[in-house]
Parts: structure tokens; C-alpha cells; sequence
């Protein structure tokens, strides 16, 4: 089958119109941008900050980095004031591809090379020699949450020193600001990840290269000061008695949205794009690039508050590892600023981590090597749909629109690689009826219209559901019009899948019903027909669809069927023997009772045809139940679904106690809150050396 045509493209997408309005935004030159007048830059007594004693330990940056991003470019920061590291990313730097040449068994590679993987730019490192722990003092470190940048200070030989690091959205770069009261020597330095040379020229450094699969990238930095000496010596940046440095690092790939150009955009020259970026901006005043960025996070960081209440004048002392380690530890004494601030810490990583590019993956934009666990994909089977629970409601619901275009992006290559291949006559998913029509994906996604792993018949479904969701809180004609033709494609795959059974009721009637084809609950028990996770996922499909046609005056005749299919749909029953609502067409518990994934629990949250205010007495009572037998302990992401169902169930005690639950502190990588508040999988790759939270005790040279 030839690849995808730019017509269908513009057909599948609906890019006429809205849909070009959202349109996801290639690494290109831009306008300068305005910049403002005032800003309201939160004081450092008001404002709302995690930090610490210690600079980040290289050797722990996932645990103990803090990050930057503008929802393009990321950076891990360790701040260390003699050897500080910032660990690059672009979230388009990816290997693989469309992935589309099946395994034997019918599913799709799942690998580095085939399907892909998310990895690291570059690292770029400001070296201050004699700026070491034994001859400091006075050592802070934090993410100030309120305005949006990392910083440290500290005294060395007698004078204060300050540096700010910040990845702003206007300018699209990553700034480094050294400052303080004495000046300032040392070098800059910036190395790629794949063994390439990094080459000076003028005030600058750079390096480019081109992946395996053809995707070309590159990486400049440059620093400027009103004071002192800036040169360029090989391969280092190296600055003498500047009171004041302004360091920028820009980096990006050819990677486009257009899947008629195979996600490439020939015109783009990532270095020339790179190197224009970083001497724009390095040509700003310091404090001017500072304001743009603070203006600009702060539209969105300030459309939401929240106060818990006070906390203790002894609490607030403590740097935020030892703060979470003793809210653990001490259970009866509640930390209310501890609290609200790891609510404001999820909505700076959305903003930070989400805006007019490519969505969130499984660690966002922030990664420390090439080989993430899962390949930091995008899981369609909670993961990535869980990433934008918190958007609208939190005030962002502007930056969930990155998944909405990611979708749209997707939607020409995922619907024919189903027509292709999802009927396989190998693939143990497929549609019995032999029908075809729509798309599907795997339970892994890359950013090539790629799946990867097994087929998730149910994710098309679910991937809708999170598009919907900010229709209802937007109310937006022309975001339902760039949806649309996504709830379109996965409704028509559904209409051809969906097969009929004969049941029986309890009063012994039988009679037929719509049940989902062969597939598997995530991530538990055996393949079967009409799992309640496809059941209650087609239901919610099927009700979005309706309601958007009807809303854009389109497709009447189909959407009529549909409503008819979901009124034959086969609804989830509460099992006699277990008292559990069914995760399968059985009264059997057929997988793990303390399961991590709430896939039967689908339809009560994120859907809503079971609710607390028309859903029969038994029904919710089968719900409780088995979020009951579920328990309370689970991965950081289980418990955070625990807690969203028990709030629906107005328990409110229970929905607290998830809560802080997850933000134990992680030790020896079990589940729980990192030194930086990321959080901690135990299925992972990465490890915490210490075996206790020795952190809340740093070395004496940092005190």
C-alpha cells in the first residue's frame, strides 16, 4: 500500500478551517516576541517553591534534577555551583518509525530501533573552578513554582552568587543567568549523545547530526556579558570576570506534524534554526528575557489556587525531601502548604511539559539517557490519557490541546496501517466479522504514526474520550471540528468490530446483545469477548460521537446507527459470587485481586455512565467493592485512579490517603515522590542508592 497522500491527509485531519488554527508547530525561525512592560514576578517570601540543601547528584538526576521546560525543550538542572549539568531534550527526537512490518503472532515490534525511542539531545555543563562544597556556604537550591525557573545561590570567598535557569516559550530557548557580587570564570562546554563533534565558532557552539532514520538534529549555545571576557576556545565557551553571564541553549530536529512528508520537513535546517535562536535572544537584556518568560507562564500558572491552610513555621524550614520524609513519617500532623504545592509542581510539569507541540509521554520532556524504561512512548492504555486529567480542571486546558493535535497528526498513518494489517488473519485481536473500517492502535504509540507492543482495540476509545473531555469544558466549534474526524475514524471501527452473544438475565431471559471482540483487560488475565473495558469504552465512544455530529449538524444517518448499537451494547453486571461490578463477561475473578490497573472501573472514572447521582444502589455498590478489593498501595499512577474513584464515591478519607500515599518518599526506587517530587516506579531501571532519607541531612560542606 503506497504511504498516506497529502489528500487523505487533509482529509482525515480536517485541516481546513479550525483545523489549522491548531495546528502542531514545526522547530522554525519565528518573529521576536513582545515583550512586556510589567511583570508581577512573585517575591521569594511569597512565592511558592520546592528546595533543597544540595546541589542534584549527577549520578541520581531522574530523583534529584530539577526541570525546566517550555513545552518543546526540556532540561534535568543540578546546579552544582563548580560543575553544573543540564540535560537536554526536544520532544521530537526520536528513533523508529511506522513500525508497520507485523511480528509472526500479528502484533507489532516493540524495540529501539523499530518502533523507537524518546532519548536525550544533548548535555550542556558550566564549569566555575574553586566554586566547590568544601568552599561554599549558605547553599539553597529550589524550584520557585510561582514564576516558573530554578535557581541556586550561595557565598563563596565572602560574596553572594546567584544563577537562574528557565526554558521560555516565547523566546524558545533554555536560558542559564549567572550573577552575584563578585564576577564570574570559568567554561561552557556542550556535548551531544551520539558521537558528535561539537565545533566554536564566533560566540557559539554547536553540533548536528542525523539519527538512523533520517530524522537531522542539532544543538547551539551561546553566552553574553555587558562585563568581562567571552570567547570561544575549541570546543568550550570560556568567560573571565564577568560579573554577570547570560548563558542560551536552543536545540531541535526536522521532525513535522505532516504525515504526507514522513514527519520530516526537508526545508528545515535544525542548526541554522538552532544558532538563529540562540543569538536572538542572547542579544535581549537579561532581565527583558526573564519578564517574557515570567509573563508568559504566568497566564497560566495564576488561572488557578489553591489554600489548603497554613503550615507550621517548623515545616516550612525543612527543605522539601526532609519535609515529605517527615509528613510520612509523622501521619497525624498534616502539612497543608506541602500539600497544595505538589498540586501547583503537577500544573508547572504541564505547563512546563505540554504547549503547542508534541503531549507528554511516559517521563514527559525529561529524560537523562537514550534508553528510558518503556522508551518513554505514549501508552494508550491509561498513561498517556492520565497525563491531561488534571489540564482543564487545573485551568490548563490549553495545554491538553498538545494531544488533541498529536491525534489529528496521527490519525492518516494509524488509519491505514489498520486497514493493512489490523485484520491480520495472525493477530488474535482482530475483527471476527471481518470487517474493517476506522483505526486502531497498540497499546504503545510513537511520534511516526507507529504503534508498537500488542494491539489495544480499546484505546482508539479511550484516546477520544480524553479529546472529548476538553470539548465539555471548552464548548469550542472549532476544536470539535479538528477532533472530529478522530471520534469519526475510532466510531466507524467500532460499528465494524462489535459482535453479538445471547445472554441470560437473572429472571432467566435471554436475549441478544453487542459485546467487544477478542481482547485483553490491561494489563491482567486472559483474552476474552465483551470485557467490560471495551464495553464501557465503545458506550462512552458511542454517546461522544452522537452528541458531536449532532452538535456539527454532520453524518445524521450514521450517527442514528450508533445510538441503535449502544442501546444493544452488553453493560457490566455486578458478580454474584465476588460482589465486584465484572472486569469480564464472567462472575469469576479472572486476574490479580490487587490488579494496578482500574480498567473495569473505566465507565465510573474518567467516564460517567455509572455515577453517584442516577446509577442504581447495587451498581455503585459493585463499584466500591472492587476498588475494595483493588486496595490501597499501588504504583504513583494507580493510586492517583484509586483516589479519583473514591472521590466520586465522596469518600473522602480514602481519597486523601491515596493522595499522600503517593507522596511517600521514594527509597531504594520503591513507589513514592523522588527528592524532586517526580515519581518513582518500582518497575523501573532507575535506583536510589540511599536505603533511608539521608537527604534531610546533607554533608557538612553544604551546610
Amino acid at each position: 500500500m503506497p504511504a498516506s497522500s497529502r489528500r487523505d491527509f487533509f482529509r482525515f485531519t480536517g485541516a481546513v478551517g479550525g483545523g489549522l488554527a491548531f495546528a502542531l508547530q514545526p522547530f522554525a525561525a519565528q518573529a521576536a516576541p513582545v515583550r512586556p512592560a510589567n511583570v508581577d514576578i512573585v517575591p521569594e517570601g511569597k512565592a511558592t517553591t520546592i528546595w533543597y540543601r544540595t546541589p542534584a547528584v549527577e549520578a541520581n538526576i531522574i530523583q534529584e534534577a530539577l526541570p525546566v521546560g517550555n513545552g518543546r525543550m526540556g532540561a534535568l538542572v543540578g546546579c552544582d555551583p563548580a560543575d553544573d549539568f543540564l540535560y537536554l531534550t526536544d520532544g521530537s527526537f526520536w528513533t523508529g518509525g511506522r513500525n508497520d512490518t507485523p511480528t509472526d503472532d500479528g502484533q507489532l515490534p516493540y524495540g529501539k530501533d523499530d518502533f523507537g525511542s524518546f532519548g536525550l539531545l544533548a548535555q550542556l555543563r558550566v564549569a566555575l573552578p574553586g566554586h566547590t562544597g568544601d568552599a561554599v556556604s549558605g547553599y539553597r537550591r529550589q524550584l520557585d513554582l510561582s514564576n516558573g525557573l530554578v535557581s541556586a545561590t550561595y557565598r563563596y570567598r565572602g560574596a553572594d552568587f546567584r544563577r537562574e535557569v528557565y526554558a521560555s516559550h516565547p523566546d524558545d530557548v533554555v536560558v542559564v543567568r549567572l550573577s552575584g557580587d563578585a564576577p564570574h570564570t570559568g567554561t561552557i562546554s556542550l556535548s551531544g549523545t551520539h558521537d558528535e563533534t561539537t565545533s566554536g565558532s564566533g560566540r557559539q557552539l554547536s553540533l548536528n547530526g542525523t539519527l538512523d532514520n533520517g530524522l537531522r538534529y542539532a544543538a547551539a549555545v551561546t553566552a553574553a556579558s555587558a562585563t568581562g571576557r567571552v570567547s570561544v576556545d575549541g570546543d568550550t565557551i570560556a568567560f573571565t570576570g564577568c560579573r554577570e553571564l547570560l548563558i542560551v541553549v536552543c536545540g531541535g530536529t526536522d521532525y513535522s506534524p505532516d504525515a504526507t512528508k514522513g514527519y520530516r520537513e526537508p526545508s528545515t535546517d535544525p542548526l541554522t534554526v538552532a544558532r538563529g535562536k540562540v543569538d536572538a535572544a542572547a542579544k535581549v537584556p537579561a532581565g527583558e528575557l526573564l519578564t517574557t518568560h515570567v509573563a508568559d507562564y504566568q497566564r497560566l500558572y495564576n488561572r488557578f489556587a489553591i489554600d489548603l491552610g497554613e503550615s507550621s513555621a517548623l515545616q516550612r524550614s525543612l527543605d522539601s525531601w526532609s519535609r515529605i520524609a517527615v509528613r510520612y513519617t509523622d501521619t497525624s500532623t498534616p502539612d497543608p502548604e506541602l500539600e497544595a504545592a505538589y498540586v501547583q509542581y503537577g500544573r508547572y510539569l504541564t505547563i512546563s511539559g505540554s504547549r503547542d507541540r508534541l503531549p507528554m509521554n511516559l517521563q514527559g520532556i525529561w529524560v537523562s539517557n537514550n534508553t528510558p524504561d518503556w522508551y518513554a512512548d505514549y501508552h494508550t492504555d491509561i498513561n498517556v490519557q492520565m497525563n491531561y486529567w488534571l489540564a482543564d480542571p487545573a485551568g490548563l486546558g490549553e495545554n491538553s490541546l498538545a494531544l488533541a493535535r498529536y491525534c489529528v497528526s496521527q490519525l492518516p498513518v494509524w488509519t491505514d496501517v489498520t486497514k493493512r494489517l489490523f485484520n491480520n488473519e495472525q493477530n488474535r485481536f482482530r475483527n471476527s466479522s471481518g470487517r474493517i473500517a476506522g483505526w486502531a492502535i497498540a497499546f504503545s504509540t510513537n511520534i511516526y504514526g507507529g504503534s508498537g507492543w500488542a494491539w489495544n482495540p480499546s484505546g482508539n476509545a479511550w484516546l477520544c474520550n480524553s479529546l472529548w473531555r476538553h470539548y465539555e469544558y471548552s464548548q469550542d466549534r472549532d476544536y470539535l471540528e479538528l477532533i472530529y474526524p478522530v471520534l469519526k475514524g475510532a466510531a466507524e471501527f467500532w460499528q465494524a468490530r462489535l459482535i453479538t452473544t445471547t445472554v441470560t438475565d437473572a429472571d432467566g431471559t435471554s436475549r441478544e446483545v453487542l459485546i467487544d471482540d477478542t481482547a485483553w483487560s490491561p494489563e491482567h488475565g486472559p483474552d476474552s469477548k465483551g470485557n467490560t473495558y471495551g464495553q464501557e469504552l465503545a458506550w462512552e465512544l458511542f454517546e461522544e460521537f452522537t452528541a458531536a455530529a449532532a452538535a456539527l449538524g454532520r453524518d445524521a444517518e450514521l450517527a442514528a446507527d450508533l445510538a441503535a448499537l449502544q442501546a444493544r451494547l452488553y453493560l457490566p453486571q455486578v458478580s454474584p459470587k465476588t460482589g465486584w461490578l465484572e472486569e469480564w463477561m464472567s462472575p469469576d475473578n479472572l486476574g490479580e485481586t490487587t490488579h494496578r490497573h482500574l480498567s473495569p472501573l473505566i465507565g465510573f472514572f474518567p467516564g460517567d455512565r455509572i455515577n453517584t447521582d442516577t446509577s442504581p444502589a447495587a451498581l455503585l455498590d459493585g463499584v466500591r467493592a472492587l476498588l475494595t478489593a483493588r486496595g490501597m498501595d499501588s504504583f504513583g499512577w494507580g493510586c492517583a485512579w484509586r483516589s479519583l474513584c473514591w472521590s466520586r464515591l465522596k469518600d473522602a478519607d480514602k481519597a486523601y490517603q491515596l493522595y499522600l500515599t503517593v507522596l511517600r518518599p521514594s527509597i531504594n526506587n520503591g513507589n513514592g515522590t523522588a527528592a524532586n517530587w517526580f515519581d518513582m516506579y518500582s518497575q523501573g531501571s532507575y535506583t536510589i542508592s540511599r536505603s533511608t532519607p539521608t537527604w534531610a541531612d546533607p554533608p557538612p560542606h553544604w551546610r
